[in-house]
Order: structure tokens, then sequence, then C-alpha cells
């Protein structure tokens, strides 16, 4: 029986294997614990990842909070024994609170020491699946049609392997653990306006690769959105240039037709996940206008998500930005709220 999830991996995943490399660097050994399964309420979901040091160091998070104690304790085990294990933590509903369940559920951790080669892959290739045999610990890592790593895998299963990636969805398939091991999410933001400043540093946070464009030279400057990377081309060509695809998210800011505009012909003829623009309804009105004349059709238009974000009476930039990075991520997970 399978149990999925969209693959979160990309959320403090380089922070976790640089800590990890450092660790192993310093003379330290190290063990990755990963949820593998979960059933009825789980804080964290698969592909979720702790690492910790044989002296008890750890950096990440599978659960809501005293899972990590128990588990950093079995990863130190298994550091000493070399021997990877799958861990279950079963809690009723009365208990749930005390191990860092909302409510009552189960949790499956597989806990395994890893050694330089495997964190080395796993930090330089994206993206990339991880097939782990939860019984023996070994494992393969699929980069496109090459398998590599010492569990041997049939075609079904790197089969399915690609459908998980393609999904961006972790699955766990019998004994076996598919890890989904994708790129970043990426928004751009188009307009380095004081809501592009709340925005930016919201975005990262939850996992956003950000770019900002602005060909405003005095507004898009590294000083101002030290956290993205910064663009002074102007939308069109930057957004040619950027490509956006399924796991792109779109956001124009400026409220400058001759800025918004251009960013928007690309986005609507890109598979970007989301589309947002700022500006009043009889703003947008006008902006309707403006991409019918140069050609789109009403359901082209349709995908932009206008006036930007969920209604949440927001008035500042910064509870504008709130808005606006909730309605792109609730738009990700196909939930269907209401905008402003």
């Amino acid at each position: 029986m399978a149990n999925t999830t969209n693959s979160t991996f990309f959320i403090g995943s380089d922070e976790i294997i640089q800590t990890a490399s450092q660790w192993l660097e310093q003379g330290q050994q190290v063990a990755l614990a990963t949820v593998v399964r979960t059933w009825g309420s789980s804080p964290r979901p698969l592909g979720s990842q702790l690492v910790v040091s044989e002296s008890g160091e750890f950096e990440g998070s599978v659960s809501g909070g005293c899972i990590e104690g128990a588990v950093v304790k079995e990863a130190q085990e298994s550091i000493e024994s070399g021997t990877p294990r799958l861990v279950t933590f079963g809690v009723a509903d009365a208990d749930a609170w005390e191990v860092g369940l909302s409510c009552g559920g189960e949790v499956h951790v597989h806990v395994q020491k890893v050694d330089k080669d495997y964190l080395k892959t796993l930090s330089t290739i994206r993206p990339l699946t991880l097939v782990t045999n939860l019984k023996s610990g070994d494992y393969a890592f699929i980069d496109g049609t090459t398998v590599t790593g010492p569990l041997p895998l049939d075609q079904n299963i790197v089969s399915a392997a690609q459908e998980a990636l393609i999904a961006d969805k972790c699955r766990t398939e019998d004994d076996l653990f598919i890890h989904v091991l994708n790129l970043p999410l990426r928004m751009i933001v188009v307009g380095a306006v004081h809501i592009a400043q709340a925005l930016v540093p919201m975005a990262k946070i939850a996992g956003f690769d950000v770019t900002v464009v602005d060909p405003r030279r005095a507004f898009a400057t590294q000083e101002r959105f030290p956290e993205a990377t910064v663009s002074n081309e102007w939308p069109d060509d930057a957004l040619n240039e950027l490509k956006p695809d399924a796991r792109t998210a779109v956001i124009t800011l400026s409220h400058d037709p001759k800025i918004d505009d251009p960013a928007l012909q690309v986005a609507l003829k890109s598979p970007a996940f989301y589309i947002g623009s700022l500006g009043s309804r009889r703003t947008h009105g006008k902006r309707v206008e403006r991409l019918s004349e140069e050609g789109f059709n009403e359901t082209e238009i349709g995908r932009i998500n206008a006036p930007g974000g969920l209604d949440l009476g927001a008035k500042s930039p910064a509870e504008i930005a709130v808005s606006m990075l909730a309605e792109a991520i609730a738009v990700k997970y196909g939930k269907k709220l209401k905008s402003q």
C-alpha cells in the first residue's frame, strides 16, 4: 500500500545537509532520520528530515516536538551499531500532545548512518529521487534514467520513482521509500516595492528561491533585497531568461503597466502554478482590457489572481505580503480559498 505526500525536502534541506557535512568534516559521525510513513495527524509530512551527530546535536524536524528526543537517541544508537532502523510512534488522542502530535496518529521514521559521498550526492544533484529499502538500508539514486547505489531496482520501481518526481510527491511502496529531492520552488517578484521587501524574506522562509525583477535600479538593489537574486532587466526579458515552470510563482507588485504587463504576458504563456497581481478590481479591469488587446483570451487572463492575495483584510505592506504568499501556497496545494 502506498503512502504519498507532496515533497517538502527543499524546506531547510540545504541547511540540514550542510550541517551534516560540517559535522563529518569535524570528525563526527552522523545519521539522517526521515519521515517515511504517516497516519492520522502528523505535523510533518513524508520526507521531513532530522540530522543527528554522534554527540547528540541535531538539526531539522520530524514532528512537532517531543518525538525528536526519542529519534535523536535512536539515531545515536544507529551511528554506534551502523545498522539502520525503522521506528514507529503510535499515539492515542489523549496522549498526542505529549509527543508533538495535534491529535492521534502514527509516524514511521527511518534512521540511518550516512557518509560523505551520500551527502555529496544529495547536495549536488537536483532534481533527484532516492529509493531506500527500509529494512536493509540499501539505497539507490535515480538521476533521470541513471541509477546508482547498492540497491538493485527493477524497472517498475524506477518508473514509480520517475512518476513521483514529476508529481513532486514522496511515497512509500511496501518496504521501499521513494524520496523526491526536487529543486526549490521559485518565486519571481516583479516590482521592488515595500510589499516586496516584506514578501521576499517570508517566501524564503517558506522554501521559495526568490528573484526580484525591476528595471528601476534605485528600487531593485541587493542592499534592499539581500535574500533574493536581483534583476534590473526589463520584466519580459528577465522572465524569458528565467523561464517560469510548473514550480514557479509569478507576482507583480509595481502598479505600473509598463513593468507589470510585460511580465504577465510571459507568465501567461508559461506553466507557472501561480500568477498574482496587486491592484484594485478597477485596476485589474483595465489590465484585462490591455491583455485582451494583446491577444490573450478570457481563460488565459483568468489565470491571474487579482486582486492578488487572500481576503485577510490586509492593509500594511507586511499584511498584504502575507496574504499573497498564503494565496500562492493555497494554489500550490489545490485549495480554493476566498481571494480579495
